[in-house]
C-alpha cells in the first residue's frame, strides 16, 4: 500500500512507520512545493496520514480517484479533516486517541513550571549574570482548572495532583457560566480540549478577565482554542501571570512576532506530543490498521 504524510513538521513519526511497513509498502511526504490536491493527483494513495495537513472535500474526492481506502491521524485530533466528505465517499477515518497522552502531559507540565518559575525573566537574568531573580512562584496549594477532561487532561491532572495543586476539571458538559465561575477560582488553567465550533474562541476576552490577574495559561490543545487578540489585549494591560504555548493559530508560526518575545509567555515548538514512546504508540496503531485494512476486519479507532 501507498501511503501520505501530510504534515509540515514531525518527520521522526513517517521515519518511524516506514522501518515498521511490511515489505512493498511505501510512506512518502507531501512535497509542499504543490497543493494537497495536486499531490494525491500526482501518484497512487491508498491511505492518507493527515497529521496537520488539510484535508478537505477536494482532497478527498481526488484522492479517492485514486484509490483512497482510508484516512489515519496518527495522533488523536482530526478537526483538519472534513469527516462529512469522507463519509459521502464511504473513506473511514480512524485516529490514534491515548498514544501520546504521557508525553503531552508531561509537556503541559514543563510549561506550567517554566511559566510559574517565569522563564524568559530568568533566562534573561542568567545571560546579564543577576543572581536570584526573579522571583516565582510554587504551585502546591494553588488551585488549576484542567479543561478538557480527556486522557491528556486526565493524565496531566494526575501530575499536577503529585505536585499538590487543588485540581478541578471542566469539559463539554460544562456551562458558560459554570466555566467562567471555576476560572475566577484558577491560579491556573490547562486546556487540553479538542478543537471544534463549541470550543474555537473558547477562551475569549471574557473568560481571560474572569482569571485572576496572577494566574497562569497553558495550552497544548489547538492554538484557536484561545483569542488572540484577547490574549494580547490581555498582556498588554499587565493581566496574567504567565503563558504557556505549544500550538498555535497559525503554523508554521511567525517566530517574529511579539507576542513570543513578551515577557510573560513561554513557548514550545509544538513539541508537546514528540516523544520515542508516543511515536512507537502511534506507529503501532497505524500499522495495526493498515493490516485490518489489508484483511477487511473492523478498524481500531475508527471516527467516521
Amino acid at each position: 500500500m501507498d501511503l501520505l504524510f501530510c504534515g509540515s513538521g514531525w518527520l521522526d513519526i513517517v521515519d518511524v512507520i516506514a522501518a515498521r511497513l511490511p515489505a512493498g509498502d511505501r510512506i512518502r511526504s507531501w512535497d509542499r512545493r504543490r497543493s494537497l490536491v495536486d499531490e494525491v493527483r500526482a501518484a497512487p494513495t491508498d491511505v492518507i496520514l493527515p497529521s496537520n495537513g488539510h484535508v478537505d472535500a477536494a482532497v478527498i474526492a481526488a484522492a479517492a480517484a485514486h484509490g483512497l481506502r482510508l484516512i489515519q491521524q496518527p495522533a488523536a485530533g482530526t478537526d483538519g479533516i472534513d469527516l462529512a466528505a469522507a463519509a459521502e465517499r464511504g473513506i473511514p477515518v480512524c485516529n490514534a486517541p491515548g498514544a501520546n497522552q504521557t508525553a503531552v502531559a508531561e509537556a503541559a507540565l514543563l510549561l506550567l513550571l517554566l511559566c510559574a518559575r517565569r522563564w524568559p525573566a530568568a533566562r534573561a537574568a542568567f545571560e546579564r549574570g543577576t543572581i536570584g531573580s526573579p522571583l516565582g512562584v510554587e504551585l502546591a496549594g494553588s488551585s488549576l482548572l484542567v479543561v478538557g477532561a480527556g486522557k491528556t487532561g486526565g493524565a496531566f491532572a494526575d501530575r499536577a495532583r503529585a505536585l499538590g495543586m487543588d485540581v478541578h476539571t471542566s469539559d463539554s458538559r460544562t456551562g458558560r457560566a459554570a466555566l467562567l465561575a471555576a476560572l475566577g477560582r484558577a491560579d491556573a488553567v490547562s486546556l487540553h480540549c479538542p478543537l471544534s465550533p463549541a470550543t474555537r474562541g473558547l477562551i475569549d476576552g471574557e473568560a481571560l478577565a474572569a482569571l485572576p490577574a496572577h494566574a497562569i495559561v497553558v495550552n497544548v490543545a489547538r492554538g484557536p482554542v484561545i483569542d488572540q487578540d484577547a490574549l494580547r489585549a490581555a498582556l498588554a494591560r499587565g493581566h496574567l501571570g504567565g503563558v504557556g504555548l505549544d500550538v498555535y493559530w497559525d503554523e508554521p508560526w511567525h517566530p517574529d512576532d511579539p507576542l513570543f518575545a513578551h515577557p510573560k509567555v513561554v513557548t514550545l515548538p509544538h513539541v508537546a506530543g514528540s516523544t520515542t514512546a508516543a511515536f512507537d504508540q502511534i506507529a503501532a496503531i497505524v500499522i495495526d490498521n493498515l493490516a485490518r485494512l489489508k484483511r477487511s476486519q473492523p478498524l481500531a479507532h475508527r471516527i467516521a
